[in-house]
């Protein structure tokens, strides 16, 4: 069941090229928050990345389980 549900997400997920390469990124390391660009915050909308307070007052863009699933479906991971 729970792999019917991810190839469901999967089917209507859209990415860019730039998002992609965003998602590869975030697969060896976080973002910060200041670094991040409209792709990273397309990430977070899609829920393939969420933002982290990794230390106080100082946050980061991590992946999140769903987008290492798309990196696995794709190979990538």
């Amino acid at each position: 069941m729970t792999e019917l549900r991810h190839r469901a997400a999967f089917s209507t997920l859209r990415l860019s090229a730039h998002e992609m390469a965003a998602l590869l990124l975030l697969c060896h390391a976080p973002i910060d928050v200041a670094l991040a660009d409209s792709d990273v915050m397309a990430l977070k909308d899609a829920g393939l990345a969420s933002l982290v307070e990794c230390e106080p007052h100082r946050f980061q863009f991590v992946m999140t389980e769903q987008g290492n699933a798309v990196l696995h479906a794709l190979g990538a991971a």
